[in-house]
């Protein structure tokens, strides 16, 4: 698996550093084991990496002032939203201050005749999606989890709307951020675009906390359609399924989701959720705009998945039935796991140009045989990405050591077929030993902006790029 290396500590600095937050925050400062534990990395294999204490700010200005104290002693700041990410992000590698945002969840402004909002980092995607539903309004980012929009963008996440509404590169239009040395700033104000200067906001996003602490977004909103209609088909194969997705997006059909779910998935929803959809490979679709142009795209999917093979195609207009088809959908995660109880699920994500997706599921699939595993696949196809969650007895070395040899395979692959070895999930420490296969000497440049940004090396350590070298 991958090793999270310990780095080293800096035991005078964070007890100088944990002495003067405590005077400052109080019992907003917690340093039990317990706390401490929850803000360290649980969702994979990657070992957890526990901070020496959790900070609960409700302020841009008490970012700040963490910030400039961990600054002066040399301390580790780790960012914490909801704790969903699955490649080390939240790990504290060299100890150091977890800085938990969730506090910080207040939607400060929505401009409906702008169609955009400004809101703190610990908003949830489903309390500002709450929030704007009576204003007929919605944000369409959705990575399945709950997570935390302050996260969600520290990590350029995306999900099962991409194909339609982009990735959150795309729907954030500036950012507050609070950097290295505690300094407050914004990266551009609530214009649809600009020409002023570096693209610090595109910078920040994806930029996963080390370059800084996300304080305040400013989001794209979209108008909640006038219909939507949610369709499923089943395929004879995955290589039909993948050819329905490709001509589907080559013919300009604009889906809003067309997800991806492979027969084990299928058995699993149908087990988890009480449905009875044929155990073969299975498209799930979701269609907005008016209710001619809501039709129309779901005859011409339907035509087009018919010449390939398609059958049992069935679609809802129904809010309760498009529910219910999504949550199944959503509730993959926890399904997938009853189909080899007591077994952990390791989550890996690629993504490749489309004409190379039914080459790269299939291969994944053929793969996961040959090294016996046991690996359901589900993806965001519309978009060329999929996921592969390996159900593997982590106390079985040999088994362990073939899913390390699947995930380092998937990943030198989708990179082989022009891809990248995630689309979503993000570097982290999991995906470390992939980026410079990926990127070469762009690499370089990359650290050498955190260098410039963060001298001290503080803002989230030992990710993206590993130990700093000094």
């Amino acid at each position: 698996m991958v090793q999270a290396i310990d780095m080293p500590r800096n035991e005078e600095g964070i007890a100088t550093a944990l002495g003067v937050l405590k005077q400052q925050f109080g019992d907003r400062l917690q340093t039990g084991q317990a706390v401490r534990d929850q803000h360290a990395h649980t969702t994979t294999w990657i070992k957890a990496q526990a901070p020496d204490a959790v900070v609960f700010p409700t302020s841009t200005r008490e970012v700040s002032e963490i910030v400039k104290v961990c600054a002066t002693h040399r301390v580790p700041v780790i960012p914490f939203g909801t704790g969903t990410s699955l490649e080390g992000h939240v790990n504290a590698p060299a100890g150091g201050i977890s800085v938990d945002l969730s506090q910080m969840d207040q939607i400060l402004a929505v401009h409906s005749d702008d169609l955009d909002c400004v809101v703190q980092p610990g908003v949830t995607r489903e309390q500002l999606n709450t929030h704007l539903r009576d204003r007929g309004l919605f944000f369409p980012i959705d990575p399945g989890a709950n997570a935390s929009l302050g996260g969600m963008a520290s990590t350029r996440a995306s999900g099962t709307n991409a194909v339609r509404y982009g990735t959150m590169k795309d729907n954030v239009i500036a950012l507050e951020a609070v950097m290295a040395d505690g300094q407050i700033i914004r990266t551009a104000q609530r214009a649809k675009k600009t020409s002023a200067g570096y693209n610090m906001t595109q910078l920040l996003v994806g930029s996963e906390g080390t370059l800084g602490l996300i304080t305040e977004i400013t989001l794209k909103l979209q108008g909640i359609p006038e219909a939507i209609s949610a369709a499923r088909m089943s395929f004879p194969s995955i290589d039909a399924a993948c050819q329905a997705v490709m001509t589907t997006i080559q013919y300009g059909i604009p889906v809003a989701r067309i997800e991806l779910m492979d027969e084990l998935n299928v058995r699993a929803a149908n087990a988890y959720a009480g449905l009875d959809l044929p155990e073969v490979p299975l498209l799930l679709l979701e269609f907005h705009g008016s209710d001619m142009s809501v039709r129309e795209q779901t005859e011409m999917f339907a035509s087009i998945a018919e010449d390939v093979g398609g059958t049992d195609f069935a679609a809802t207009t129904s809010t309760e039935e498009r529910n219910k088809l999504w949550k199944a959908r959503h509730d993959l995660y926890w399904a997938t796991l009853q189909l080899r109880p007591g077994a952990e699920g390791i989550s890996t994500d690629v993504c490749v140009p489309i004409s190379r997706l039914a080459e790269a599921v299939t291969g994944a699939q053929a793969k996961a045989a040959e090294l016996d595993l046991l690996s359901p696949i589900v993806g965001h196809v519309g978009d060329g990405n999929f996921h592969c969650l390996v159900l593997i007895d982590m106390d079985d070395a040999d088994e362990v050591a073939r899913a390390e040899r699947f995930v380092a395979w998937l990943a030198d692959e989708a990179i082989a077929m022009e891809g990248t070895c995630t689309g979503e999930h993000g570097i982290g420490q999991g995906k470390m030993p992939y980026l410079v296969k990926e990127l070469g000497a762009t690499t370089e440049f990359m650290s050498a902006i955190k260098g410039a940004l963060d001298p001290l090396g503080i803002m989230n350590p030992g990710k993206i790029f590993g130990p700093r070298k000094d």
